[in-house]
């Protein structure tokens, strides 16, 4: 399989795949993993599609989480995370890996927001409990049948 081909089966996992796991180190040096909404999922996401397009990095991921989680008290500590993402019934999986970012966009912020997240943030998209993260992954790794791969995906 071709690079290019790689990077397709990546993004169609991607955007395909229910939830995300993140996992962030915490501070005792320990991984944390845990589910997040994918907002690539083109079916439970649709509006967002169009979002992502626009994107410079093409494997952009953005993610909406609680200001006081501990997520984002680990990223401050340590940026290095890994998002984790996998249709067992295809036998195929991608992990990508870089330094995520706390992004301060309250248009992002709005442009995100979703009906029924009030559970979540109660006063809307710009609840001060509302944070938008964002990793432009420099590695992709994975597995695709009975095939494994590293693609290295630079910076930004």
């Amino acid at each position: 399989m071709s690079e290019k081909e790689l990077r397709e089966m990546c993004l169609q996992t991607i955007n395909a795949a229910w939830p995300a796991y993140l996992t962030t180190v915490d501070a005792e040096g320990f991984p944390q993993t845990r589910a997040m909404f994918n907002l690539r999922n083109e079916v439970r996401f649709p509006k967002l599609v169009s979002l992502f397009q626009k994107q410079s990095n093409e494997f952009t991921i953005i993610f909406s989480t609680n200001t006081s989680s501990t997520k984002i008290s680990d990223m401050e500590e340590n940026p290095k995370v890994a998002v984790y993402y996998c249709l067992p019934e295809s036998w195929r999986g991608v992990m990508l890996g870089g330094e995520i970012e706390i992004v301060h966009d309250l248009e992002l912020k709005k442009n995100l927001w979703h009906d029924g997240w009030e559970r979540y943030y109660p006063s809307g998209f710009d609840d001060p409990d509302h944070s938008v993260v964002r990793l432009y992954p420099t590695i992709a790794r994975g597995w695709n049948q009975s095939m494994t791969f590293r693609i290295d995906l630079g910076g930004i």
